[in-house]
């Protein structure tokens, strides 16, 4: 392990206060904390008080510019390394990792507002797991031998792309961080993440403590805004790859930048993800999964949210009311506190958003809002970005509730009555993430799991993304996929065909 002095604690924190004040003003580039080259910086806030928390580097071309050449010259030495070397320390990584899951967990939930028991401990975990799988997967860099003539040695061979530019949205910054990052570096990249100005703190810490292990340079950080930060990196001359997940919007932009560079980019870019009950499932255990599904516990902020749900009419009023029961019984308060089942929004800007959603669902005629849990008590988190879970019935499929994505918590559930009818509405989408269908009749499960047009299809469970399971949409949600050895071989290597003639 490299010895290279920082202004954080090299002991893992339970203080995410006192980490998140040491973290600040800082991108990491080359090996160490470096502030923006312009000397600006933006606050970093508690959703759940308005309070802020620290400061972010406020990175432009100039840090950009720093980032990319420090990962390009660190790039060719990284590569060199025999593969199941990189794949060793991406290992070591995730033990150490590990070792911060408790510090990560709650730094997390103080810039994202998410609770802590049900969500960031769950993040922190499947981070480290990620960077375990990738880590182990070094001898799977293979090429192939190619018969072409008996004379003639014809093989292919796995080589890295180079610099890997990353851009993270803010939901769960350091698992979407890790899925980019832990496949680049086994692969022989080096990688410069530009983090979400929400979300800067962990995925920095993050970024720290990975090069605690890792040479200097094969791993940066930088923290800005999209057109002062993103741009400039995605359209740098020595990013060779580009991986993004957010907006639709934004998506297109960077794909236009990098078929005009001519490099490859895999795009992860939400949904409206369609959830199917019928009458023979498993009725609580469904329940149960609806909740999951929907991600209230994240206030439905995650592009797999089951934000439509198609009930089949014998079991829908039972359903609804049974769904309303579950999610009032949810407590919703301080992300830090262990009884907390609910946290907040990430910001006011996204807050507004779901609120007019919210609000034009209770002005459309024949809608019912079952607004369910309840507002925290605590006057500490007034200021706090918290909103109700809203569960809507009575609304038409022409709905913008049921067509755009809300990334809150809001639901729709619509009855149906024939499997053929609710498989034409769940796909009447222009979004295909994931969905997921639930009963115990196989035949059908399975039937419609293969017509429905989604990158992953889950039946009778909704779980988040795995790592070794490859995931991925279609249509608006996206280009390639994340989280399985063919993410790694297919997005972060070109294949080179190597020919001898021995004649």
């Amino acid at each position: 392990m490299l010895d290279r002095p920082h202004p954080t604690p090299s002991a893992p924190s339970n203080d995410p206060f006192a980490l998140a004040k040491a973290l600040s003003g800082f991108h990491f580039i080359g090996g160490g904390y470096v502030p923006a080259r312009s000397g600006r910086s933006f606050a970093v806030v508690n959703p759940a008080t308005g309070q802020q928390v620290a400061q972010a580097a406020e990175g432009d071309a100039a840090d950009v510019d720093a980032a990319v050449r420090n990962a390009a010259e660190a790039q060719k030495e990284w590569a060199k390394l025999p593969a199941r070397k990189r794949g060793a320390l991406v290992h070591q990584c995730a033990a150490l990792l590990k070792d911060h899951a408790e510090e990560l967990a709650r730094l997390i939930a103080l810039e994202t507002g998410k609770a802590l028991r049900t969500e960031s401990r769950v993040e922190a975990g499947v981070v480290a797991d990620i960077f375990e799988f990738f880590g182990g997967l070094g001898s799977e860099l293979k090429g192939e031998s190619v018969p072409f003539a008996p004379n003639v040695l014809s093989v292919t061979v796995r080589e890295p792309l180079g610099v890997v530019g990353a851009i993270i949205p803010w939901n769960v910054p350091m698992l979407l961080m890790a899925l980019k990052v832990a496949p680049a570096l086994v692969a022989g990249n080096s990688v410069v993440v530009k983090s979400a100005e929400e979300a800067p703190l962990a995925v920095l810490r993050v970024c720290e403590l990975m090069n605690r292990v890792l040479p200097p340079g094969v791993f940066n950080m930088l923290s800005g805004f999209g057109p002062e930060c993103g741009a400039p990196l995605v359209e740098h001359p020595l990013v060779r790859k580009l991986t993004f997940t957010g907006s639709v919007e934004t998506g297109k932009i960077v794909a236009k930048a990098a078929a005009e560079k001519l490099i490859p980019v895999t795009l992860e870019l939400g949904g409206k993800s369609p959830m199917i009950v019928f009458a023979d499932c498993d009725f609580d255990k469904t329940v149960s999964g609806a909740l999951t599904s929907m991600r209230f516990t994240r206030q439905g902020q995650s592009c797999t949210a089951a934000s439509r749900i198609y009930v089949e009419r014998p079991i829908f009023d039972r359903f609804v009311q049974a769904m309303k029961t579950a999610v009032d019984a949810m407590v919703m308060g301080d992300p830090l506190d262990e009884k907390t089942d609910i946290g907040t929004i990430i910001s006011t800007g996204q807050f507004e958003k779901v609120q007019s959603f919210i609000e034009e669902g209770k002005a459309t005629a024949g809608a019912t809002a079952h607004v369910c849990s309840a507002m925290p008590k605590d006057q500490a988190l007034k200021k706090g970005l918290f909103l109700q879970p809203v569960i809507f019935t009575g609304l038409d499929s022409k709905s913008r509730l049921v067509r755009e994505e809300i990334f809150g918590p809001v639901t729709v559930i619509q009855p149906f009555d024939e499997p053929e009818a609710v498989l034409a509405e769940a796909n009447d989408s222009e979004y295909g993430l994931a969905a997921s269908l639930w009963t115990n009749n196989l035949k059908v499960g399975l039937d419609l799991a293969h017509r429905l047009e989604a990158g992953l299809v889950q039946i009778n469970q909704n779980l988040v993304v795995q790592a070794n399971l490859s995931y991925g949409g279609v249509k608006s949600s996206g280009l390639g996929k994340e989280a399985s050895l063919e993410a790694m071989l297919e997005h972060f290597t070109h294949k080179k065909t190597i020919m001898v003639n021995m004649a």
